[in-house]
């Protein structure tokens, strides 16, 4: 009788134990924790070296020391064992199959079974489950383990495992320098603009010095973006400006619609930092009255989603509030173009995941290429802008050479620039402000993404029965240095007539 329940034992600890699995001791020792000046260290070696940073690079002490150091929870996607070209199908995949269930559950167990494993009171899954996604395959696990770090990768059914809310807290050691960190969310507005940074259009708008040597006013007569929706997904947009309210549809912008939605911390809109209201006002802002900024794409469409709080994505909040902004812009089928003039130095798996997503949805995905706070001579394009799915814009300065505005990345994944700062660095382009009808402006990358994002609007709607791949299509084909990429400047600068007047290549007699 014993040594038949000995054999049953056995067969239930096989049959729990799959073979592709790697079982942690639970009791093995932790290894020394490292302090954040080591991790900080260790992660802008790495940018210096490669201009990008994967936790899936670090060794497993480095990324638990991280966990431990900031919040202890973990964002684990994950996959039923086998399961290939998960990246390709993230759009059609549903995570109620019970495939997709088993492979949570099995992860699930076995980190419970971890846990419990190395301590005298157990935990319950409701513990350690944070947050899962209904729609994408990841989860936020709440841990402090390094046996649990180490099973997760190690496992064929987890794809990623980052720590959810590490973000540089230290100076970089270089001299003179510092890693791009967040804007201080505090812009200028009602301040004296050079006349010579704008020309007064009809009915009553002043247009940006810089949408000329981009043919954005030119491209009007062709183009004004009419029923083409933006996706938006920044910091909000101000309640109290009224061209992205009240006075959206006016003048010779009419038939239109703006939308105003948050997934960061809730469902509030409004803008708090004043980023978001600048990006929306660079894509849609009417051509009114009042004499302020116009938007490049003035009779398109708004969607606006407050997925942040600023422009860089490293608390949790904001990671989850910009990958559910994509699932929303994703899964709106008006919407065509996502801005995202937002993003990270880190590569995040759940943004990745949502990116993908929406990508999978035919959606034209613009990404600013990376502001720093200073000149930085080693910053990479940062994150999601150097993804393939998503298309990467940085800005340069006025001229015929190409020279990156002051605070702008460059690098190999770059695809477009714009236009957006003259030899002074504090003229660049103008924008809406947070209230009223005087005048701001706003340059980096964010701006340039933004302008870019209008100038496809205009090019869609020239003939909304386009591929997104042929809007992308017609943009490089008509860009500046096609059809030689450059190495850190991409296609180059768009030329906005070209592209609305071509149905192909363009000559580039063409002026």
């Amino acid at each position: 009788m014993m040594k038949k329940l000995y054999l049953i034992f056995i067969t239930l600890c096989l049959a729990a134990c799959h073979p592709e699995e790697t079982i942690i001791n639970p009791q093995a020792p932790q290894s020394d924790l490292l302090p954040v000046a080591k991790i900080d260290y260790l992660i802008q070696e790495t940018l210096a070296q490669e201009g990008a940073f994967a936790w899936s690079r670090v060794a497993d002490e480095v990324l638990w020391s991280a966990l431990v150091q900031s919040d202890s929870v973990l964002m684990v996607g994950y996959q039923p064992a086998g399961e290939q070209l998960v990246n390709q199908k993230l759009h059609t995949i549903t995570v109620a199959d019970p495939a997709w269930v088993q492979a949570k559950e099995r992860v699930l167990d076995q980190i419970l079974a971890i846990e419990n494993g190395s301590r005298e009171a157990s935990q319950s899954v409701e513990s350690l489950l944070l947050k899962e996604d209904d729609t994408l395959p990841y989860m936020e696990i709440k841990t402090a383990s390094l046996a649990v770090v180490q099973y997760l990768r190690a496992s064929p059914r987890v794809r990623y495992v980052e720590p959810a809310s590490y973000y540089l807290q230290t100076p970089d050691p270089a001299p003179n320098q510092r890693v791009a960190s967040k804007l201080s969310c505090t812009y200028i507005d009602d301040a004296p603009v050079p006349a010579a940074d704008y020309q007064s259009l009809s009915p009553e708008v002043k247009a940006s010095w810089n949408l000329f040597p981009l043919s954005i006013p030119q491209a009007w007569g062709r183009s004004t973006g009419a029923g083409i929706t933006v996706g938006l997904i920044d910091t909000g947009t101000s309640p109290t400006q009224p061209k992205l309210g009240s006075e959206f549809n006016q003048g010779e912008s009419q038939g239109r619609t703006i939308t105003k939605l948050g997934t960061y911390q809730g469902d509030a809109s409004d803008d708090l930092c004043g980023h978001g209201t600048r990006m929306a006002g660079l894509i849609v802002a009417p051509r009114g009255y009042g004499g302020t900024a116009v938007g490049v794409a003035y009779n398109a469409s708004l969607v606006a989603i407050r997925g942040t709080g600023d422009v860089i994505l490293d608390s949790r909040d904001e990671k989850r509030g910009v990958a559910n902004a994509l699932k929303v812009l994703g899964n709106s089928p008006d919407v065509r173009i996502i801005s995202m003039s937002i993003g990270s130095l880190f590569s995040i798996g759940s943004v990745k995941d949502a990116i993908r997503y929406a990508y999978g949805k035919g959606k034209l995905i613009f990404c600013a290429a990376g502001t720093s706070t200073s000149f930085t001579t080693w910053a990479g394009v940062i994150f999601p802008a150097r993804m393939s799915e998503t298309v990467a814009v940085t800005g340069v300065r006025e001229g015929n050479q190409y020279k990156r505005c002051n605070t702008c990345h460059t690098g190999s994944a770059v695809d477009f620039t714009m236009t957006m700062q003259r030899s002074d660095p504090d003229r660049t382009t103008l924008a809406l402000p947070e209230a009223g009808t005087g005048l701001s402006t706003v340059g980096g990358s964010s701006a340039a993404t933004a302008l870019a994002a209008g100038v496809a609007a205009l090019v869609w709607s020239t003939d909304p029965s386009m591929h997104r791949d042929a809007v992308y299509q017609r943009l490089k084909e008509t860009a500046d240095l096609y059809p030689n990429r450059d190495r850190s400047f991409g296609w180059g600068n768009i030329d906005a007539y070209q592209a609305v007047a071509s149905s192909g290549a363009v000559a580039k007699t063409l002026n």
